[in-house]
């Protein structure tokens, strides 16, 4: 018998969007992992110890995970922090792998979760409340009705093709871009345009329209364009 790997979605930011179960396996298992060099500058962290202040006391694998495109890079960190797992997985520790969102989107729990099980070690994705269904929510407003289609894009790499989707286009981190996604959106008559900037967080700011929304914004920013 080995440890336990529980890739554990604490939402978007605010802590009471932890779900029940990721409540009683933070209480529950030995090991908190987080993706960064140090846990106290870890959102994902940070959010979770304000549901669960045990965890302050909990061993904690730290884990670096560069914000790179580059695939040599990615994959030196993916295989230090399995092999940093895998060690405490081989001593029966149950080990909680913290995530913003959701574990199953554009997560990078999702890498290291893949080695873990290809290498034979039990472990479990625990759902969290995804970002954009935190942000519809904070705008007292639904994502999609209907027969309407929803598109989430990953902004980092490129939106041209996106964009040219029908629906609601929720798009992920648009901060690099923000500059060419302003100048497409003012060309456009028919769209409802609105952004929240730390959805849940202590700096939470919330744009409705083009015109509200800065030139530059932070990293864990969300557009959401829906069709009038």
């Amino acid at each position: 018998m080995t440890g336990k790997l529980y890739g554990i979605g604490v939402g978007p930011g605010d802590p009471e969007l932890l779900t029940l179960k990721a409540v009683r396996l933070l209480q529950a298992c030995d090991v908190i992992a987080v993706p960064g060099k140090r846990k106290e500058a870890t959102i994902s962290y940070q959010i979770a110890l304000q549901a669960v202040s045990q965890i302050a006391e909990k061993e904690c694998l730290e884990l670096e995970m560069p914000m790179t495109k580059e695939k040599e890079k990615l994959e030196k960190s993916h295989n230090i922090a399995f092999e940093k797992i895998k060690e405490k997985l081989e001593q029966k520790k149950n080990i909680a792998f913290l995530t913003l969102g959701d574990p199953c989107i554009y997560s990078t729990y999702i890498y290291v979760h893949q080695k873990v099980v290809k290498a034979g070690y039990p472990a479990e994705i625990v759902s969290g409340i995804p970002s954009f269904c935190a942000v519809s929510a904070r705008l007292n407003e639904g994502l999609v009705e209907k027969s309407q289609m929803l598109h989430i894009i990953p902004s980092t790499y490129g939106i041209e093709e996106g964009m040219k989707f029908p629906g609601t286009k929720v798009l992920m981190k648009p901060a690099k871009q923000l500059e060419g996604i302003r100048e497409y959106l003012q060309k456009k008559q028919n769209c409802q345009v609105s952004m929240i900037e730390n959805c849940g967080m202590a700096k939470e700011h919330v744009y409705q329209g083009i015109e509200e929304i800065p030139e530059q914004t932070g990293y864990y920013s969300l557009m959401i364009i829906k069709e009038k």
